[in-house]
């Protein structure tokens, strides 16, 4: 593999990516192993036609004129990037793709969510991608030139149990895209609850589905609902579908999710 350098990982084969760093005197065959593998990771192992490549991005990459970083912000900030997480996706799901592609792990808590929501809404779709590549994290991780990659289903020191979990909720199995599925993260990150580690899409790339069950919110009011003499805590009874929206409602109208448990 000439000079690029690769690191040895242990278990979880079938998801264990190991990192790539691009390294100086880098041969063609360094290159495009690193280039397929940022397409891979921020696409979310989408299949990519040769007519989609960014040829110009891959051009200044190959002569130095741009890191691997930048590689990775101009896939994410591409009009493909957009088609397959963006346009027509749940917002948390747009937001927790983003974590798992950029920073190679789940977010942590709904404040995290929050935040990055926020990002979005006062700053637009490029600050949003600039948050993840442009932060400490990323640059202590990553650098200029390793290729992000799924960190979290490692043990790390000062990482809790719960965000391996969550990683591994998120991956789906080696021969499936991200692209399609619903917010995987959405009840246990609102509740502040365990993340159950399902089985991954074997085989034929069958998910795990939760369309046909119901879910019980229960959730305080704003403090002006709760001073008109209104109920401060309420709930909902709804279904995997009507989960996503219902929770950005809540905390739009300045609500708090206390509960979400599943129900018969």
């Amino acid at each position: 593999m000439g000079n690029l350098a690769m690191s040895a990982t242990l278990g979880l084969d079938a998801f264990e990516v190991p990192p790539l760093e691009l390294r100086p005197n880098y041969t063609e065959d360094d290159l495009q192993t690193v280039i397929r593998a940022v397409y891979k990771q921020v696409l979310g192992n989408e299949y990519l036609m040769d007519s989609q490549r960014l040829e110009s991005a891959e051009a200044l990459l190959r002569n130095g004129s741009i890191t691997v970083r930048d590689f990775v912000r101009v896939v994410a900030k591409s009009p493909l990037y957009q088609s397959l997480f963006f346009h027509g996706s749940p917002q948390y799901r747009f937001i927790e793709l983003n974590f798992k592609h950029l920073l190679g792990r789940p977010p942590q808590d709904q404040a995290e969510i929050d935040e990055h929501v926020k990002i979005y809404y006062e700053q637009g779709y490029e600050a949003e991608i600039n948050s993840y590549l442009d932060s400490e994290e990323y640059l202590q991780n990553f650098g200029d030139d390793i290729v992000p990659y799924p960190r979290s289903i490692r043990t790390q020191a000062g990482v809790k149990t719960e965000g391996f979990n969550r990683m591994f909720s998120l991956l789906r199995g080696p021969a499936t895209s991200d692209r399609g599925n619903s917010a995987q993260l959405i009840t246990s990150l609102a509740a502040n609850a365990s993340t159950p580690i399902k089985a991954p899409a074997v085989g034929n790339g069958a998910n795990y589905t939760n369309t046909g069950k119901r879910f019980l919110i229960v959730f305080s009011s704003c403090a002006a609902n709760a001073r008109m003499n209104r109920l401060s805590k309420q709930e909902y009874v709804i279904t995997y579908n009507q989960m996503s929206p219902t929770v950005q409602k809540i905390h739009k109208q300045g609500g708090k999710i206390l509960s979400i448990t599943e129900v018969a």
